[in-house]
């Protein structure tokens, strides 16, 4: 079976980028967007610095995780093992470029922001033509095969040669093979940036440069970076939205049934037909979001018609759907006063909440490039999350409809227990929870980086300790002053905003190549 791979010898390549025109030339690759690219690192100290090369680009790997996370199978992997992709089939959500540990995928601009890659020229394979960059090189650094073929150049290299290859840790298996490549090119952790390149100043929208150096320090003898190109990050406000609504619908239905399935209250004007609202509000949040997020929004219907079931994004659209007829038949029985059947169901729609709340943590571990969001802690986070914005939620609307004392003291002390939880977790995240380098790395951005006083004060300050102040000053005085719980709920939302926009951007805040 064919299995086509590259070698890259980088003690031929002379940093010429005749690789990177010819690529961008045959593919019609947009301004600011790159298939292959070389990178410049300057090690060493007059008179004895050196300047490396390395030549950047999709690793085709024998497991690829940006087609296992695919949603509707826009990336595949073809027979001859060249990882391609359909321009036609892709929704722009931009996930694959989170599972992407080699940062080798772009939006291209050119086709309303569908993602591309390179494609090993497939056009010109199936001509029997070598790929563009190999064609062009000057030098012969870009060798190109069938690594299942003895006999074929770039097997007998790999052979012969002693080769690197990309971040092995991450078992992707890639097929983009290094000879004689320093290691400082090939781990961007090793790495530091000066802020400007050789022949221009980086791109005042480009987030790699002020993040790289509160990451790796004031090191001036580590290597230096003197040329790339721009990597953006893919993931910003409007998914962090997306999982707070999530958090407050799936939140307020797991809380609500849970109470009336344990019998701690027989209010169905708060826990059900309230929390139904809630739910189905910011479910109709939730999928706004969701689709607004694409790159083309009109083909979100092609999630569910052609859908790639390892992906978690597919999944979870179903495990979503299923949490909002639970929303429907409860807020129908609440409307109903069937208090025997809310109960009957009530850990359905519980074990729903959960999972609606949940499943992020699945798809965010199918992000294999950002180690942040890999940890254990995620999916028991979210769900703490989601009770804490769900409760918060039913405090604010039970204010508006006129609750009992009861059971707003009983919301009151569900929040003083879940914020208490939530900022464990937090700083657990932050502190001691250690994923490897990279999530370190992204874990001190959050506390220490650019957004640092927005944690400290807006998550942690804001979202934790005045939340839980106001509450238990709530529960010891003899007044009944709902200002301090209503003013509790609404700061533990905002903060918990904020924690999850701050959490989503360090994950993405450590460069990849």
């Amino acid at each position: 079976m064919t299995r086509y791979g590259f070698v890259l010898d980088q003690r031929k390549c002379i940093g010429c980028h005749a690789c990177t025109v010819a690529c961008k030339a045959e593919n019609n690759v947009p301004v600011g967007s790159f298939r292959t690219w070389v990178k410049y690192v300057e090690k060493g100290e007059f008179p004895n610095a050196r300047r490396h090369f390395a030549v950047l680009r999709c690793n085709h790997c024998d497991n690829p995780p940006c087609v296992a996370i695919c949603p509707t199978s826009a990336l595949f992997k073809r027979d001859d093992g060249i990882v391609d992709f359909d321009r036609d089939r892709c929704v722009g959500c931009r996930a694959c470029m989170q599972a992407c540990p080699y940062d080798a995928l772009y939006a291209d601009g050119n086709n309303l922001n569908t993602a591309a890659k390179c494609n090993f020229c497939a056009p010109r394979l199936e001509n029997s033509m070598l790929p563009s960059c190999q064609t062009t090189c000057p030098v012969q650094a870009v060798t190109s095969g069938d690594m299942d073929d003895p006999a074929s150049d770039v097997a007998q290299l790999v052979a012969r040669e002693s080769t690197m290859v990309r971040k092995p840790d991450k078992g992707t298996g890639p097929q983009v093979f290094y000879v004689g490549a320093d290691d400082s090119t090939l781990n961007p952790g090793m790495t530091r940036q000066s802020g400007s390149y050789l022949w221009a100043d980086l791109r005042p929208d480009g987030v790699l440069p002020a993040m790289t150096s509160s990451l790796n320090g004031a090191n001036g003898g580590a290597p230096l970076t003197v040329y790339d190109v721009p990597h953006q990050t893919h993931w910003g406000v409007t998914v962090s939205a997306l999982l707070w609504t999530k958090s407050v619908a799936a939140g307020a239905m797991m809380a609500a049934a849970i109470i009336l399935g344990l019998g701690f209250s027989e209010d169905l004007d708060l826990f059900g037909s309230a929390a139904s609202a809630v739910g189905l509000l910011f479910m109709a949040f939730t999928g706004t979001l969701l689709i607004s997020h694409l790159g083309r929004p009109e083909r979100f219907m092609a999630i569910l018609l052609k859908p790639n079931f390892s992906s978690w994004l597919v999944k979870g659209s179903y495990v979503l759907m299923t949490f909002g007829a639970f929303c429907v038949v409860w807020l129908v029985l609440g409307l109903s006063d069937s208090l025997i059947a809310m109960r009957a169901v009530s850990w359905a729609v519980a074990a729903t909440g959960a999972m609606a709340a949940g499943y992020s943590a699945l798809l965010f571990g199918q992000a294999k490039a950002r180690d942040l969001w890999l940890g254990a802690l995620v999916f028991p986070h979210l769900l703490v999350q989601a009770v804490l914005a769900g409760t918060s939620a039913l405090l604010l609307a039970g204010l508006a409809i006129g609750s009992g004392q009861e059971d707003t003291d009983l919301l009151v002390k569900i929040l003083a227990g879940v914020v208490s939880v939530h900022g464990v977790f937090v700083l657990s995240e932050a502190f001691l929870a250690r994923h490897g380098g990279d999530a370190a790395k992204a874990a001190r951005h959050m506390v220490s980086g650019s957004r640092r006083y927005l944690f400290w004060v807006g998550a942690i300050a804001g979202g934790v300790i005045a939340p839980i102040a106001l509450l238990v000053l709530h529960l010891n005085v003899e007044s009944n002053m709902n200002g301090l719980w209503a003013a509790a709920a609404a700061l533990a939302l905002v903060g918990l905003f904020i924690y999850e926009n701050i959490w989503l951007e360090a994950g993405q805040s450590v460069p990849l190549s």
